[in-house]
């Protein structure tokens, strides 16, 4: 059985559920695929594929470029307990022989997201040069680093804190109390930069923000210095009332819904829809304490990585978070990305579990597409391609036309 390039396509169109999997390397994968494609190498579908697709009978359209590889995935899916499993007709070059757009990278469709929020908002930046000058001078300013810890730990701008993305309307009063210090979030290219700014900047912050045009991609480029090995961030203090109402606000208008414990399980009684359920905040915070049956997947990368956590398109997804803003906040922009999502009443005040969510083991090194953004050896030229290629997402998805993304 096969499924054919355009009924993937009317899937997409319709929000109907459909998981869209590419069972190459994830090499092979970043050179090119479908903007809603999830990626499962064929040797890791036993581990990863329970995990990220919870509901066994959804449709499920799996691929390769020719290899060989796609009947396998097929086999090995069904052999699992999927039931509704199907080769996408023709591989890649059926999609392309379609006319349908290809993309590169990965998590595309996040940062193609990413790209038109800036495009719709004019989500102020400022380019290396210029925040050097400022450090420079001792300027009253707050670098936030809005990536995962480890990635802030391992390079950093002079100066800046770690506040992974969900943190920042959370803790951006205790980072900047005096409303005229300036706010610069960074990342390492462009993305969550752009999110993390435009969050606060959605949120009503009073002190002025700026994203670090490229982030440390564009750091390196200008010819300047990264620190290596800081350890700082910024401990939650004050300001959590005001936080919660401004993320409320921000969720609201984006259309973001809100249960309570019957009505999620009434939800997750309809077995005919897949529903993830992801505890935004940070690791420790869900180790230490969450709802049973909840995943650990902390917003800012949900919203940076969300093929890899949600790879079924037209699913819903019901976050929760002790305080709120770290749900409302991820909520707003899952939302605007075209899924539904709501935001769960939740009572962390029972009997929770505790210890890390199972996730399969990472990947090794084998296969892994070595992205420009990462570690400290990049050459210059694979990282100015990367970021040309990012500011060609806003044409790609129009030409694309399957997003259904909008913009508050």
């Amino acid at each position: 059985m096969t499924i054919t390039p355009l009924q993937v396509r009317s899937a997409l169109l319709a929000r109907t559920e459909i998981a869209i999997l590419d069972v190459r390397d994830e090499a092979q994968f970043a050179a090119a695929h479908p903007l809603f494609a999830a990626q499962i190498p064929l040797a890791r579908i036993a581990i990863e594929a329970p995990w990220r697709l919870p509901r066994q009978d959804v449709p499920i359209a799996v691929y390769d470029d020719g290899e060989g590889l796609a009947a396998k995935g097929v086999a090995q899916l069904r052999d699992l307990g999927f039931t509704h499993v199907e080769e996408l007709e023709g591989g890649l070059s059926g999609w392309r022989d379609a006319g349908y757009e290809v993309f590169e990278d990965v998590n595309s469709y996040s940062k193609a997201f990413g790209e038109l929020v800036e495009h719709r908002r004019s989500t102020p930046s400022l380019p290396a040069g210029d925040v050097r000058a400022l450090i420079d001078e001792k300027a009253d300013i707050a670098i936030l680093d809005a990536r995962r810890f480890e990635e802030y730990a391992t390079m950093s701008i002079p100066t800046a804190r770690s506040v992974p993305g969900a943190e920042l309307v959370l803790r951006a009063h205790a980072a900047a109390p005096d409303p005229d210090t300036t706010i610069i979030v960074n990342c390492a290219g462009r993305t969550r930069s752009i999110i993390g700014a435009q969050s606060l900047i959605n949120a009503g912050v009073p002190n002025r923000v700026f994203a670090l045009r490229n982030g440390t991609i564009g750091w390196t480029l200008a010819g300047q210095h990264l620190e290596h090995g800081r350890q700082e961030s910024v401990d939650l203090c004050d300001g959590v009332d005001e936080a919660r109402a401004r993320a409320r606000a921000v969720s609201y208008r984006a259309g973001v819904r809100r249960i309570d414990a019957a009505q999620l399980a009434a939800i997750a009684a309809e077995s005919h829809r897949t529903l993830y359920r992801f505890d935004v905040r940070q690791p420790d915070a869900y180790a230490a304490g969450h709802l049973p049956g909840f995943r650990n997947a902390p917003g800012g990368q949900l919203v940076q990585e969300t093929d890899h956590f949600a790879p079924v398109r037209g699913a819903r997804i019901v976050l929760a978070d002790d305080l709120g803003p770290r749900a409302d906040m991820t909520a707003s922009w899952l939302a605007q990305m075209g899924w539904e999502v709501l935001v769960l009443e939740a009572d962390f005040t029972g009997e929770l579990a505790t210890g890390p969510d199972g996730a399969p083991p990472p990947r090794g090194p084998e296969g892994r597409y070595k992205r420009p953004y990462e570690g400290t050896d990049n050459p210059a030229a694979a990282m100015q391609a990367y970021l040309d290629w990012e500011y060609g997402l806003v044409a790609q998805l129009e030409r694309d036309g399957t997003h259904g993304f909008f913009v508050i």
